[in-house]
């Protein structure tokens, strides 16, 4: 029994070292990688830079009153659209009691004058019908009499307009009426009835009643780095992607490019872009939206081309490695050729590469 033990142990022992020497003999062999096979093919690559930044109206008018007071009412809001010259709000004055106090002073003032005109101009006019007086002096008298009452109803408006900020005389004129200079779309309407605002003069800006634009005249803000605003020129063409309009695009033209730099928070320097946006029918377009401006900086149609990451660089030159043998393994062969335009995923091939080639990939396997 000891014997067969013996044999037992004895045999293991030569299959476990047979086994260590054929496991160290399988991972010394060689392994050989097998590549992903890419043919060229006709494709057309453009080059282009991706700008973010907002949807704006071109011009945004802030109406504010002529007149200080208190809101009555306020006849629009925002979102709806207005006319130039339509009434958007009533500004109730509110008068300072001094010069309400002095324009009716000057009112009673300018009727005690008017009744003296006028009791001297009618007796002119009878001692005239009479042939007593000249008509040089009947003249005057009739001339006092109408400075007189000019002056009373001047006086008359002027204690109307403190009063209630409008003559029957100015009625059209009224500054209390606070209306659209603009047609347009209104944005925002701050205040509401009951607020107190200030007419706007030299010295202060006034209070915002609303403010309009025009929607159909919108343009693209946005803010391009340092690294790229060389390549790009006013009149260039850009395609815009709303973020809440994923379906939309619209084209516009680059009209201004900034002359000075604001330095971002990565360090980097970015220049202020502005682009005239093509507004397409029947397709709201929101102040404030975000969106991101393509502009192609260079563009080529129908070349040759191959991913980028074939490509092997070196020293400023460009290889591939050409397809000689697939069976029983592949073999490759280093070519030089010379790139073009890239969109950093496919690139140009300008020579040295044909459509028949066959080039080496990425690494897809390894066999032994």
């Amino acid at each position: 029994m000891k014997r067969i033990l013996k044999f037992i142990f004895i045999g293991i022992l030569i299959f476990l070292v047979g086994w260590t020497f054929y496991f160290l003999y399988s991972k010394s062999k060689p392994q050989k990688t097998v590549y992903e096979i890419i043919t060229p093919k006709k494709e057309s690559i453009k080059k282009s830079t991706i700008i973010t930044g907002k949807i704006s109206p071109r011009d945004e008018i802030l109406i504010k009153p002529q007149i200080s007071g208190i809101v009555s009412d306020v006849y629009k809001e925002a979102g709806q659209k207005v006319t130039a010259g339509e009434v958007i709000a009533k500004v109730k004055v509110i008068p300072d009691v001094a010069s309400l106090n002095n324009a009716e002073s000057r009112l009673r003032t300018a009727e005690i004058d008017l009744n003296q005109a006028n009791q001297e101009f009618e007796r002119q006019k009878k001692l005239f019908d009479k042939g007593i007086i000249t008509k040089e002096e009947y003249e005057k008298a009739e001339t006092a009499y109408k400075t007189a009452k000019e002056n009373y109803e001047t006086s008359q408006d002027a204690l109307q307009i403190i009063k209630e900020g409008i003559s029957e005389r100015t009625a059209k004129y009224s500054s209390t009426l606070i209306r659209s200079t603009i047609s347009g779309l209104v944005l925002d309407v701050p205040i509401k009835a009951g607020n107190s605002v200030i007419q706007s003069n030299t010295f202060n800006d006034g209070t915002t009643i609303a403010t309009i634009a025009n929607m159909n005249d919108m343009i693209f803000i946005g803010n391009v780095d340092e690294t790229e605003v060389g390549r790009i020129k006013e009149g260039m063409m850009m395609t815009l992607t709303i973020g809440a309009l994923q379906d939309v695009k619209l084209d516009a033209v680059l009209e201004y490019i900034s002359p000075k730099g604001i330095e971002s928070t990565g360090g980097a320097n970015q220049f202020e872009i502005k682009a005239a946006a093509k507004m397409k029918e029947n397709i709201f377009i929101r102040a404030g939206y975000s969106a991101n401006g393509e502009i192609i900086l260079a563009e080529v149609d129908s070349v040759l081309s191959i991913p980028e990451n074939a490509i092997e660089f070196r020293n400023d030159s460009a290889f591939v490695h050409v397809l000689k043998a697939e069976k029983p393994e592949q073999i490759f062969e280093e070519h030089f050729i010379e790139a073009g335009l890239s969109d950093g995923v496919n690139i140009e091939i300008k020579s040295g590469l044909t459509a028949a080639d066959k080039i080496r990939g990425n690494a897809v396997s390894k066999q032994k």
